[in-house]
């Protein structure tokens, strides 16, 4: 299990996904492999959001709104008009095979957490690039999806874009709950 997976159990137990995912069907559909620690996280956990703040996109989701594989596709029109007019990240300007590709949002702000695809790299060695949402900055963090949120949850990255974390206590509020 991946260290950060294994530290965000400890802090956040995992309830029992009801949902099986077909990694061979949405890796077929999005082009690529997905990274693993993204995979444990949906396998442990499935979608839904962790401290009421960072919404996890699963593949397997029956809501469009939350489903990784819909939500890809929607990003990638979204992200297409507006880099008609406005500049696209220093990362995808520096390199024109790179993409973005989601993997999470914030509540109520818009932000997004992306994956920077580079086909010549293995998904384990993406970073992520977190977009502001209702406006042209972009911040790159190094490191995987999973190590990249518990350090969100528990208060050690270095961003603004999440103000009231850390919380004291740490909840999971799976989508298998709440959109049922």
């Amino acid at each position: 299990m991946h260290p950060a997976v294994e530290r965000l159990t400890e802090i956040i137990p995992p309830g029992t996904p009801r949902r099986s995912r077909d990694w061979a069907a949405a890796e077929q559909r999005l082009g690529t492999p997905l990274p693993e620690d993204y995979k444990e996280l949906v396998e442990l956990y499935g979608g839904g959001v962790f401290d009421e703040t960072v919404w996890l996109l699963d593949p397997g989701c029956p809501d469009d709104d939350y489903n990784l594989l819909d939500q890809a596709t929607a990003r990638a029109e979204i992200l297409a008009e507006l880099w008609q007019t406005e500049a696209r990240p220093t990362e995808l300007q520096d390199d024109p095979e790179a993409q973005v590709l989601p993997w999470a949002y914030i509540e109520e702000s818009g932000a997004y957490l992306y994956w920077l695809w580079r086909p010549a790299q293995k998904p384990d060695e993406w970073t992520i690039l977190l977009n502001e949402g209702r406006g042209p900055e972009w911040e790159r963090h190094p490191g995987q999806c999973a190590s990249f949120l518990l350090s969100v949850l528990t208060g050690e990255t270095d961003t603004e874009y999440f103000p009231d974390l850390p919380f004291e206590s740490h909840q999971f509020d799976s989508n298998d709950d709440i959109l049922t």
